[in-house]
């Protein structure tokens, strides 16, 4: 069941060009990122002409960019010199251990969701290129975004899965293989294998190695449309996956899913669950919009429809546990031993 609504917003001309404006904001964020404009003030103050200076930008422009930035309060201006305030320091300094490294990833989307109108004209997303065609310049943040963002859930959903007696884990798609790592960390003597395209698992084994967890979790290369999974698994793993997909795509990789699991093993699906309507959650509504402009035939998706792919693929229906990020975990059982 979903939350209750908030109580409907008093709409008024003033209201609603606030809102069609909220890009101004987001777009000086998004530049100031992707100059590295909080990395090059670090713990100092810098003039306008310094910063222009060791950004390669132009001075007069850098200027009138950071005292946006300082309107918007994540700067300082005092006698000329520009100051990161502390929030700005501690998340949007890269070198910063609280760095929100998602937001150059963020700053890729800005692009895409400009294309939203003509998608939703044609119904053809506005990035057209696959992920092996998008070269290091878009992969390398995103990886960064989904790692950042899966360190911090992964422990939380890890003690969800009822990991007591799993010996392997297979996580399709995994990118960095922050939740493998979060499932060998959590419990001893798991091996978890993260399958992932050949341009992702290099960067994949560079923070498995930095994790010091390269003995516990190791890579196998694939395209999960395309090629079979490994098999003898326990644990199947799917986070953040089938919105990239079309539904026939996820009725065949569940099929493949059980392939891959030992008999009475499980799947575990992690992604927004929508109500029936598609309207909440929220965010999953918003998400929706996202799969539109950035992929072929990815959405998100009703219970009722994972249910249907796991059913056609043999699961037995399993439980649905929320995370406590928005996002549900839908589990499938295959078939035990006879």
């Amino acid at each position: 069941m979903s939350e209750q609504p908030d109580a409907p917003r008093p709409w008024t001309p003033g209201a609603i060009r606030d809102l069609a404006m909220n890009f101004q904001s987001s777009r000086v964020l998004l530049t100031a990122v992707e100059l590295r404009v909080f990395s090059l003030i670090g713990d100092s103050g810098l003039t306008s002409a310094e910063l222009a200076g060791r950004a390669a930008c132009h001075p007069h422009a850098t200027d009138r960019l950071l005292n946006a930035l300082c309107a918007m309060r994540l700067l300082e201006k005092r006698d000329g010199r520009f100051w990161n305030t502390p929030g700005a320091r501690r998340y949007l300094d890269d070198s910063s251990p609280d760095y929100a490294a998602g937001l150059g990833h963020t700053a890729g989307m800005w692009h895409s969701w400009s294309g939203l109108t003509d998608a939703v004209r044609d119904g053809r997303p506005a990035l057209r290129a696959s992920i092996n065609e998008r070269g290091d310049a878009w992969l390398k943040p995103f990886i960064a975004a989904m790692h950042y963002r899966a360190a911090q859930q992964a422990p939380a959903v890890a003690a969800l899965l009822g990991l007591g007696g799993v010996a392997r884990v297979l996580d399709v798609g995994g990118g960095s293989g922050a939740f493998a790592m979060a499932f060998a960390a959590q419990q001893p003597g798991l091996i978890a294998v993260v399958f992932d395209l050949p341009n992702v698992l290099p960067l994949t084994r560079e923070y498995i190695a930095e994790a010091g967890l390269t003995s516990r979790v190791t890579t196998a290369v694939g395209d999960y449309l395309v090629d079979p999974l490994p098999h003898g698994f326990d644990l199947v793993f799917l986070s953040a996956v089938i919105h990239s997909n079309s539904p026939a795509q996820n009725a065949a990789l569940l099929q493949s899913c059980a392939a891959a699991l030992n008999p009475g093993g499980r799947v575990a699906v992690v992604d927004w669950v929508m109500d029936d309507d598609r309207v909440a959650p929220a965010a999953g509504a918003f998400f929706a919009l996202n799969m539109l402009v950035a992929t072929e035939g990815g959405d998100t998706f009703t219970e009722g429809e994972i249910r249907g792919w796991m059913g056609g693929a043999g699961f037995a229906p399993g439980p649905r546990v929320e995370t406590g990020f928005g996002t549900s975990i839908v589990f499938g059982i295959a078939p035990g031993r006879e």
